[in-house]
C-alpha cells in the first residue's frame, strides 16, 4: 500500500521538541515501511532539518508551520491554513491519515487521489465529528473518545474504530530492568505542565503526605514542557507550581522536558509510582505517559476519567481517585500513601501493569492498523 501520514502544524518529526502524536506516528510510519509499504509523512519545517529526506524507509516532507497559541480559535485557523498547505502537496496514495482537525472535512473533495481518508481523534472531540461525513475511518484513542464522537455524529458508527496509542514496550522494559534505588521512593509525573493536568491537586496531596511521619522517605518529580509554545501553562503557571511546592514543604523537583526516548525511559524506570491526575474530561483521549510508565514497572495512579477505563482496573493494575470530589487532594494522598507504605501492593500492581501494557506495543498496534487500512483500500471510498 501507499500510505500518507499528516502530522500537525506546530511540532517537528523526529520529535526533537516533544509531541506524543509526532513520536507515535513517526514510529508507526517506520513500522509500516518495514512491512514493505510506501510511506510519506508531512510535518513542520524545523531548524537543522532538510525540507525533504528519507529515514528508515519513510519519506519526510517538511512544510512551513506555526507556533502553538493559547487560543483555540487561533489554533483552529492555523490548522486550516496548515491543512490547505499540505493538501496541495499530497501524493497519490491508498490511505491518508490526518492528525489534524479541519483537513478531513474537505480532503475527499479537494484531492480524491490522496486516498481513503482516516482521521485520528487523539482528544475528546469538540463537535468536529459532525463535519466528518466524507471520512472513511475515524480512529479514536479510547472507547470514551469513540462514544463521544458517536454522540455527536451517530452516522460514523460503522466507520469508527478504537486505536490505542502505542508505546515502545521493549525500551521501557529494558529501563525497568536497570532497577530502582531502595530510597527514597519516587512518585513521578511526565507530561505537559498545564492546569488541565491537575498538578495543583498532586502538589496539595504532596503537602498532606509531607505531614505524615509514618511514611518512608519519598520525593516527587514533575517532568515536562512548560512554555505555552510547547503546550505548557507558561511562566506564571510554573512559578505558581514552584510556590505551591515550597509551601508544601515536600521534596518536589520540577524539571524541563526530556525528548530523547532512552533518557525518558530511564526516568520512567526510576519511578515507583506514576501519578497522572488529569482534570481534562472534555479533552483527554488516552495519554501515552501512563502506558509508558506501566511498561517501565511504575504503579499508575490516575484520576477517574472515562478514557482510563481502557487502561486501568482499580486495585488490579493501578489505583484511581475521584477528581470531582471536594476532598480530591486527600483522596489522592490516601492512594499514594497506600503505595508508599505497602511494598507488596506496589509489586503486585506493577507486575500486572507491565503485563497489561504489552498490548500497546508498536508492532501489535501497527499490524492492526495495516489490516484495517488494507480493508479500506479494497472496499473503496465511503459514500
Amino acid at each position: 500500500m501507499k500510505i500518507t501520514i499528516v502530522c500537525g502544524f506546530f511540532l517537528p518529526v523526529p520529535a526533537v521538541a516533544g509531541g506524543a502524536t509526532e513520536k507515535i506516528w513517526f514510529r508507526l510510519a517506520r513500522e509500516f515501511a518495514r512491512a514493505g509499504h510506501t510511506v510519506t509523512l508531512f510535518t513542520r519545517q524545523w531548524p537543522g532539518f532538510p525540507d525533504q529526506e528519507t529515514i528508515d524507509g519513510v519519506s519526510l516532507v517538511r512544510l512551513p508551520g506555526f507556533d502553538h497559541t493559547p487560543r483555540l480559535s487561533r489554533n483552529l485557523l492555523l490548522d486550516l491554513r496548515w491543512g490547505w498547505r499540505v493538501a496541495r502537496r499530497l501524493p497519490r496514495a491508498d490511505v491518508v491519515v490526518c492528525n489534524t482537525v479541519t483537513l478531513p472535512i474537505y480532503l475527499r473533495r479537494l484531492r480524491p487521489s490522496a486516498g481513503r481518508v482516516a482521521v485520528v481523534l487523539g482528544r475528546m472531540p469538540k463537535g468536529q465529528t459532525r463535519l466528518y461525513g466524507l471520512t472513511d475511518r475515524v480512529l479514536a484513542t479510547s472507547a470514551a473518545v469513540r462514544q463521544r464522537a458517536l454522540a455527536q455524529n451517530p452516522r460514523l458508527a460503522a466507520r469508527t474504530r478504537v486505536f490505542p496509542n502505542p508505546i515502545d514496550w521493549t525500551l521501557h522494559q529494558a529501563a525497568s530492568a536497570q532497577g530502582r534505588p531502595p530510597a527514597p521512593l519516587t512518585i513521578g509525573y511526565v507530561g505537559r505542565l498545564h492546569p488541565e493536568k491537575g498538578l495543583e491537586i498532586l502538589l496539595d496531596a504532596a503537602a498532606l503526605l509531607a505531614g505524615r511521619p509514618d511514611l518512608p522517605p519519598w520525593r516527587l518529580r514533575l517532568v515536562g514542557p512548560q512554555s505555552i509554545a510547547q503546550g505548557g501553562g507558561g511562566e506564571a503557571y510554573i512559578a505558581s507550581l514552584r510556590a505551591r511546592a515550597a509551601a508544601a514543604g515536600a521534596a518536589v523537583e520540577i524539571e524541563p522536558p526530556i525528548y530523547d526516548p532512552a533518557r525518558l525511559a530511564a526516568v520512567y524506570g526510576g519511578l515507583d509510582v506514576f501519578c497522572y491526575p488529569s482534570l481534562a474530561e472534555q479533552g483527554e483521549g488516552l495519554s501515552i505517559a501512563p502506558i509508558e510508565a506501566m511498561a517501565a514497572g511504575a504503579v499508575p495512579v490516575t484520576s477517574d476519567l472515562p478514557c482510563y477505563a481502557d487502561l486501568l482496573r482499580d486495585g488490579d493494575n493501578g489505583l484511581t481517585f475521584d477528581q470531582r470530589a471536594t476532598d480530591r487532594s486527600a483522596r489522592l494522598a490516601g492512594a499514594l500513601a497506600r503505595l508508599l507504605q505497602d511494598p507488596d501492593l506496589r509489586r503486585r500492581l506493577a507486575a500486572q501493569a507491565v503485563a497489561d501494557a504489552r498490548r500497546f506495543d508498536y508492532p501489535v498496534v501497527a499490524a492492526g492498523l495495516l489490516a484495517d487500512f488494507a480493508g479500506l483500500a479494497a472496499a473503496g471510498p465511503t459514500r
